[in-house]
């Protein structure tokens, strides 16, 4: 009786959970590594996009503005064709949306899609 009750104050982690856990962390590390670079060209489309707005009054002038930051910021998910460039309010407006795709196994991808407007 003495030996069964302390069997179940025993406490840790049995081998199949840290194999579980240990599993789930490279996963989250393997698709955190895939991601980290879709967001930061992300962040370097909306600031190309800010700066064609900003800096351009035509919709050629615009697109390639954007595409010369494109090249700068090794941006190769969207161009300069790719973007609805309007005007409202004597403000050129560049909105874009996209998408891009990690390949997780077999048919399974995890996609991102991205879509933004200048003020």
């Amino acid at each position: 009786m003495h030996n069964t009750a302390r069997r179940t104050r025993q406490r840790g982690l049995s081998f199949i959970g840290l194999v579980f856990i240990a599993v789930v962390a490279v996963s989250v590390v393997a698709i955190g590594g895939q991601s980290l670079p879709i967001f930061l060209e992300y962040q370097a489309v909306i600031k190309a996009a800010k700066k064609a707005a900003s800096e351009g009054t035509t919709v050629p002038e615009v697109r390639a503005i954007f595409d010369r930051a494109a090249v700068i910021d090794n941006i190769s998910s969207i161009q300069g064709k790719d973007l609805e460039v309007t005007k409202q309010n004597e403000q050129v407006q560049v909105a874009f949306s996209y998408s891009r795709e990690i390949a997780l196994a077999g048919p399974a991808y995890l996609v991102y899609r991205f879509k933004k407007q200048t003020p």
